[in-house]
């Protein structure tokens, strides 16, 4: 009785042993796989570099690491967690792989637009939320998404 229980035992920690080795040599064998996981961890870091911004001030033009437009927030956080974007907001969009509102994620970037024209960006940070760098006289903040004029874009 007692070499079925150890028996038990160690089959159950060989099968984690398989498990975990399956789950470290996966993402290397199938390259999607990993470059989704580290778009995903790359926006996860973004989201928490803009968020430890909060209360930095709005300047027109500046990209950080102090002062912030919104293109400039997005830029900074992204380039912190090892992701290249353009300066521009109309850069950036173009540069994002487009995505249904129902498939945002925490992470993507949520692009404000007028007609087919972009004026503003910031970081989805879930529950309808976006941190950003409003305008002239505000600072970085957290802030509900005011309009269903937004496109969402996720960065490669």
């Amino acid at each position: 009785m007692a070499t079925f229980g150890m028996s038990t035992r160690l089959s159950r920690l060989g099968a984690a042993s398989v498990l975990t080795a399956a789950a470290v040599a996966v993402p290397a064998l199938l390259p999607a796989t990993a470059t989704h996981a580290d778009a995903a961890t790359a926006s996860a870091k973004a989201l928490s570099v803009a968020a430890s911004k909060k209360g930095s001030p709005y300047q027109y033009g500046a990209a950080g690491p102090n002062r912030f437009d919104c293109s400039g927030l997005t830029l900074y956080s992204f380039n912190k967690a090892g992701k290249k974007l353009p300066r521009t907001t109309g850069a950036q969009y173009n540069s994002t792989k487009h995505i249904a509102a129902s498939s945002r994620q925490a992470g993507d970037l949520v692009f404000f637009h007028t007609g087919s024209s972009v004026y503003h960006v910031g970081i989805y940070a879930g529950s309808g939320k976006i941190w950003h760098a409003p305008k002239t006289g505000t600072r970085v903040r957290l802030e509900k998404i005011w309009t269903g004029s937004v496109w969402y874009g996720r960065v490669r």
